[in-house]
């Protein structure tokens, strides 16, 4: 309908298309921008009768503006205005969209590409730090290893070796955020590992706050890794304490759920399918918004100088997301807040943990080649197993080691490569070697598993696998392992 052919209150065809269209429309008084009338569509979309929203004026509804309902949702609202002919005076006609889940939509989209490019610079970040510190812990714990007892340089060593691991637990926050850490995934009965935790985290909120635990019955399995489930219940819950300073209700819940169509619309992070809730809420402060849209990004802390890292929430994010979930925050200033997990619902029985058995490890004198870019770490870890007795063959090139192997008359027992090199990865490394050599057994090392090894299939085979930063006790004992064992097992993290 052209500009010039808009209804008339005397064109009863006219105006009932007016009344009857299924977009929302006013018609405005042009000078004043009053409300002169609204049809069906526009009443059910504002809450207010035609005669109410007469009562009603607006500054400039061109374009883009937010409007709250009478019910009180707040609402975005796209317009067009067109003049038009109403009765002897001058109008407008105001055409109404609601945007609302389309700029929600939009946010999403824009915090998930800043979340994505933040934990790409994490985990580089990470990467790097994590040789370092595998060169500093192991040669503190190379010369902690010659000192005696009585030696007044050990507490300097234990020193050094203390602050290291605290740096490596900050790198592993940050691999964690940026969803590129070695998972060791099973089959859980969440109900189980919630109440299992619950005395630790007592002990953690302290007396004044009440720990109330919901647990849903016949509660399906997740297939997570343990250990960083426990990790999101303790930042959790610590958050959940800091927002109750002066004591509160901290409500651990779970209970199977299916997450349908019109949640995943609203939450571009959601598959549909069924899954398994895990929800930690509180009585505390809540947040407001500005708060809540910040909340997973790393560093990020509304705790004083000194009293938090900022990476508690994005840890949480990063782990969920690598488990194939999702989360989602609903916060209240003054009311509290519930911080929810989702992570698919699986029909597997709950795996059993076979019983620990001491060992001893014992030295070597099997052949190793060893191929690792960075030249420290590969000294490094070089001379830890040359002290243990092993005949070691290392280079920082791929093709060189291919050309080590043509050479070497003798067997090679094992090959230990980094995953991620230039030239040629060590997958592809790795696999050429095989080949060629079929009783090679291989050992897998990386800082972190980027893109490129999560497309190369990598972390879906049964493969063994040292993440750094790795003390040399551990290379020592992982090394032993793969020796005596098919040299395929499940990724194993350092310590």
């Amino acid at each position: 309908m052209e500009a010039k052919r808009r209804p008339k209150t005397n064109d009863r065809k006219l105006r009932l298309l007016f009344e009857e269209h299924p977009v929302a429309m006013w018609i405005l008084k042009r000078e004043t921008q009053e409300i002169l009338e609204a049809n069906r569509a526009a009443e059910k979309l504002s809450g207010y009768t035609t005669a109410e929203v007469r009562e009603l004026s607006l500054a400039d509804p061109r374009g883009a503006w937010r409007n709250r309902t009478r019910s009180g949702r707040l609402m975005e609202v796209q317009t067009a205005v067109d003049p038009v002919e109403y009765g002897a005076g001058r109008a407008e006609l105001a055409v109404l969209v609601d945007v609302t889940d389309r700029v929600r939509l939009e946010e999403q989209l824009r915090q998930a590409q800043k979340m994505e490019a933040v934990g790409m610079l994490a985990g580089g970040v990470a990467h790097d730090f994590n040789n370092l510190l595998t060169i500093i812990t192991g040669y503190s714990q190379l010369v902690l290893n010659r000192l005696q007892a009585d030696d007044p340089n050990r507490l300097s060593i234990e020193q050094i070796i203390q602050a290291s691991d605290r740096a490596a637990a900050l790198t592993q926050q940050l691999l964690a955020f940026s969803r590129r850490q070695v998972l060791q995934p099973k089959v859980l009965d969440l109900n189980g590992l919630v109440a299992s935790l619950s005395t630790m985290l007592r002990r953690l909120i302290g007396e004044d706050i009440d720990l109330h635990l919901s647990l849903g019955a016949d509660l399906g399995r997740v297939h997570a890794d343990p250990g960083r489930l426990e990790q999101i219940l303790m930042n959790l819950a610590v958050n959940a304490r800091d927002a109750m300073p002066k004591g509160g209700k901290l409500t651990l819940e779970t209970a199977n759920v299916y997450l349908d169509e019109n949640y995943s619309s609203r939450h571009l992070s959601a598959k549909t399918g069924p899954y398994i809730l895990l929800a930690v809420s509180d009585t505390g402060t809540g947040m407001d918004a500005d708060t809540q849209a910040r909340l997973f990004e790393p560093f990020f802390t509304t705790k004083g100088a000194g009293k938090g890292t900022g990476l508690g929430l994005s840890t949480v994010f990063g782990i969920v997301k690598q488990s194939g979930g999702s989360v989602q925050v609903y916060s209240e200033l003054g009311r509290g807040t519930s911080v929810k997990v989702y992570l698919p619902r699986i029909d597997q029985p709950v795996a059993l943990e076979p019983a620990g058995i001491p060992r001893v490890v014992r030295s070597g004198t099997e052949t190793l080649l060893l191929v690792e870019d960075d030249d420290m770490v590969r000294h490094l870890m070089q001379e830890t197993l040359q002290r243990q007795g092993y005949r070691v063959k290392d280079t920082a090139d791929p093709n060189e080691a291919l050309r080590i192997s043509e050479g070497h008359r003798g067997t090679i027992h094992l090959l230990i490569t980094d995953v991620i090199m230039p030239k040629l990865s060590g997958t592809e490394m790795a696999a050429l070697l095989v080949r060629a050599r079929p009783d090679l057994k291989v050992l897998y090392i990386s800082g972190y598993t980027d893109n490129a090894v999560l497309n190369s299939g990598l972390l879906h085979q049964e493969v063994a696998f040292l993440q750094k930063p790795f003390t040399p006790a551990a290379l020592i004992e992982k090394v032993r392992e793969v020796l005596e064992n098919n040299g395929r097992q499940r990724h194993h993290a350092g310590e």
